[in-house]
């Protein structure tokens, strides 16, 4: 069961709000799934292929972490999928506001695979007998200093035949092709009812919180890490998916 609030996003409607910086509190988690909706092409997409892929690659007996779970949603989408016994999907995550509500939204599903929720730093949390992590919107959140050493914690927990699911917003190094995808995804959230106020504030809020690179620097990262290989299977203007396998 997912989030079905019906709670618009109206964080930046107001013209005298000073944006500051972006924070994953209370008032995020109320409006959440209408604004990762509204403003990340391709999301329903990648939260129900990661559903999939933890059908394909979670094993017997081990764990499958959703590192930045937020309200759950990958967490759900892979509980729907995954049907080998002892399995437990670990869901981590530092907003005790996000947990909290995920709590609930766990409590409600029907799912038979066991879910652990964990408030913490994923910097600083325990990943072991891993088949499948998810990384899905979330090392754009991790400094970027932080960021090898943790994919290479993951990719020492993964098993071997192991997979990452790393979804994020990108950059082009060619400055046409990263402003028109830029500009594709300002229209993208106006399609969606965002106005160009709510689009400014928005942007002023996440800069520096939310930190972007190349999809050469994701794949040298991963390679670098001890990943065996890792693609792109998804992306729509500048949000792009890859899996990375151990």
């Amino acid at each position: 069961m997912t989030d079905t609030s019906d709670t618009l996003d109206t964080l930046f409607s107001d013209p005298l709000r000073a944006p500051g910086p972006f924070r994953f509190d209370n008032d995020v988690v109320a409006v959440f799934p209408d604004m990762i909706r509204r403003s990340v092409p391709g999301y329903e997409t990648v939260i129900a292929m990661s559903g999939l892929l933890a059908g394909r690659y979670a094993r017997p007996g081990s764990c499958v972490y959703d590192l930045g779970c937020s309200l759950g949603a990958t967490t759900l989408s892979m509980r729907r999928h995954i049907t080998v016994p002892d399995c437990t999907i670990i869901g981590i995550d530092s907003s005790p506001d996000m947990i909290k509500r995920c709590q609930e939204l766990i409590a409600m599903d029907a799912g038979c695979t066991r879910v652990e929720l964990r408030e913490g730093d994923i910097l600083e949390s325990e990943i072991a007998n891993a088949s499948m992590v998810v990384l899905n919107y979330t090392l754009q959140f991790v400094p970027l200093q932080e960021r090898q050493s943790l994919l290479r914690r993951i990719a020492d927990a993964l098993m071997p035949g192991g997979i990452l699911v790393l979804s994020e917003k990108v950059v082009f190094p060619d400055e046409t092709l990263n402003q028109l995808n830029i500009d594709l995804h300002h229209d993208f959230k106006r399609a969606h009812g965002y106005s160009d106020l709510e689009i400014a504030g928005k942007r002023d809020s996440i800069e520096n919180v939310l930190v972007p690179e190349s999809l050469d620097q994701h794949r040298q990262r991963l390679s670098d890490a001890g990943f065996s290989s890792s693609d792109v299977w998804f992306q729509c203007f500048n949000f792009a998916s890859i899996i990375a396998l151990k």
